[in-house]
């Protein structure tokens, strides 16, 4: 498992644990923090949440600015900047690799196309897709974007938030309707996320796409938000699928943590 962020911010404070450069593990930590704050933030909040000084918290911030890493707003705020979105499109196409070998595993077990979705920003993208033998073409596919709410990995990616980050987020995105079966209630999908809490597993009943069916299961542990999945027509992916299916996600979630935790192919990260 990754380490929390409690223990990476005592570690970045102490400068022990690691044996790292103390300076790069709070840079890391901070960067890490904007994220988590929504990628704009002040120093006092910055100072507040780590623990460490405005004056160290400065020097650094200004290291990443120069960096193009972070960027500094007209209100003296700072904010994520555009150098990070190459190295997460890199990072994203990474981890879709690395899951290649377990989704074809879950192919290969369930019959049908299995998926591999993060949270990126306020939507879904998919990031691995490994096709089931059965020709068909569904809305899953390498790169595709969709809103969370209607699909079976954007539920188990919200999921893993509370209520009041979901609700925002709906509230952002809106809750249109893909087809007639699509949840557009807030309350109602905050249900369908506890729903997900008690099973362990979410649904896409014909919500994104009709005739289409999905199964998804979070990723315990990833480096950021990310969930998989099996999709197939509803006529073959049958509720009485279900109880066979999901154990099967649920064991190749497992591997893929235990994978992100180790590096690719279990080597050491």
């Amino acid at each position: 498992m990754p380490p929390s962020r409690e223990s990476t911010s005592a570690q970045a404070r102490s400068g022990s644990g690691t044996g790292g450069v103390q300076s790069l593990e709070r840079a890391f930590d901070l960067l890490e923090r904007m994220a988590d704050a929504g990628g704009e933030v002040g120093l006092s909040r910055l100072s507040a949440d780590s623990g460490l000084p405005l004056p160290t918290i400065h020097r650094l911030m200004r290291t990443l600015v120069s960096c193009g890493y972070v960027r500094q707003l007209p209100d003296r705020r700072y904010a994520l900047g555009p150098r990070l979105i190459r190295l997460g499109e890199t990072s994203a196409r990474l981890l879709g690799t690395w899951a290649r070998p377990h989704l074809a595993r879950l192919v290969e077990e369930t019959g049908e196309t299995a998926n591999m979705a993060l949270l990126d920003g306020d939507e879904v993208v998919y990031v691995a897709q490994v096709p089931s033998r059965h020709a068909m073409r569904m809305f899953t596919e390498v790169g595709r974007r969709v809103l969370p709410h209607s699909t079976g990995v954007g539920k188990a990616l919200l999921a893993q938030f509370r209520a009041d980050e979901v609700r925002a987020l709906l509230a952002r995105t809106g809750m249109p309707a893909a087809t007639e079966r699509t949840i557009t209630s807030p309350d109602a999908f905050l249900d369908a996320l506890e729903q997900v809490r008690e099973t362990g597993y979410a649904i896409d009943d014909n919500e994104q796409e009709i005739g289409v069916r999905c199964l998804a299961v979070g990723v315990p542990g990833a480096p950021t938000a990310a969930a998989i999945s099996v999709s197939g027509p509803a006529g073959r992916l049958t509720e009485a699928q279900t109880d066979r299916l999901v154990p099967m996600l649920k064991e190749v979630a497992a591997e893929l943590s235990a994978a992100f935790d180790d590096g690719p192919a279990g080597q050491p990260g």
